[in-house]
């Protein structure tokens, strides 16, 4: 299940439904730990070969000289001791076949399955004749692979093979407004092991941090906390110190000019738009905000600040202004 109702991951959803209806290859590119196995899970449970199969391979962890006996199969008795078995292909048949990491296969690696993709049929090693398989091909990476065909570390012919249709799967940190709901999300996968609650202080710490692990690394997180939080509630402080340090670094800042609320939220939103690298499209997103509610959190922290301390000034000072009445 995608968990998320920013605009951005409502998109998301849209292309994942459309495409799941048609039996195109596809390739899904994002970061490390954002969901791309669990969009192409979504892909294969939302099309027509949803009773199918759904087989995931590990490319990274593939070892060069079984490529072919993992991938395509092995026949009975092509070394002694080695028992014939089906390859991911094979087990893969009127379903789906997802591969993770495919920017980590080798050159080897790479001509051979490109070699199968071309007429979906395999040759088990030892073996002597082809068998056709009726598959649908999702591959995975967490880098471009249109990058990497330019500098000549993927086969073009293969890249064009994979590159049918393409998924992006946006990394959370943009989209931090969906981190409560991961966070509700995930706590309550735990409920069993443990019935904890998550206190606002933790939630807007999750939110302050980059995240470069995106939702994995935020499961991880709050597994970690639902184990060691020592009271019923998980606060900031169960998080280990890299978590919070942006946001304990947001509130010394702000306590320290003694600001209102509205001056803490405008220099939250400032920090969301820095990350965003200026974009307020996209800052809109991640804070699950209007444009024009942006734009007056932006205002308020370009003369805002100056107009609450005169005033906060001029509430602390000697009431000499109005002259006390004299009795006749």
């Amino acid at each position: 299940m995608l968990v998320g109702r920013s605009a951005i991951m409502q998109d998301l959803r849209v292309r994942v439904a459309r495409v799941a209806k048609t039996n195109f290859t596809v390739l899904i590119e994002g970061e490390s730990g954002a969901g791309k196995e669990l969009v192409a899970t979504e892909l294969h449970l939302h099309s027509p070969r949803a009773r199918g199969p759904f087989v995931a391979v590990n490319c990274a962890a593939l070892v060069e000289t079984l490529v072919e006996a993992e991938l395509f199969g092995i026949e009975e008795r092509t070394a002694t001791g080695v028992r014939g078995r089906r390859g991911k292909f094979e087990q893969a048949d009127q379903g789906t076949l997802f591969l993770d990491e495919v920017a980590d296969l080798s050159p080897m690696a790479q001509a051979k399955l490109l070699r199968v993709l071309q007429d979906l049929s395999v040759e088990r090693v030892g073996g002597q004749y082809l068998r056709q398989v009726d598959v649908r091909i999702i591959a995975a990476t967490n880098r471009s692979l249109a990058g990497l065909v330019q500098a000549g570390r993927f086969r073009p012919d293969l890249y064009y093979r994979l590159a049918g249709v393409e998924v992006h799967v946006p990394p959370l940190r943009a989209r931090r407004g969906d981190i409560p709901l991961l966070v509700d999300h995930f706590v309550m996968r735990h409920r069993r092991t443990r019935s904890v609650s998550v206190s606002i202080g933790a939630v807007e710490t999750l939110v302050a941090y980059d995240w470069p692990g995106n939702v994995r690394q935020l499961a991880r997180v709050l597994e970690r906390a639902v184990a060691l939080a020592p009271g019923p509630s998980i606060e900031s402080e169960d998080f280990p110190p890299e978590i919070s340090k942006d946001y304990r670094e947001l509130l010394g800042e702000t306590s320290s000019h003694d600001e209102s609320l509205r001056a803490w939220s405008s220099r939250y939103v400032r920090l969301i738009l820095e990350r965003c690298n200026g974009n307020k499209r996209r800052a809109c997103d991640v804070l699950d905000i209007s444009y024009h509610t942006l734009q007056a959190h932006l205002d308020y922290d370009i003369g805002g600040r100056q107009a609450y301390r005169a005033a906060a000034a001029l509430s602390a000072a000697p009431e000499v202004l109005v002259p006390p009445k004299v009795a006749s």
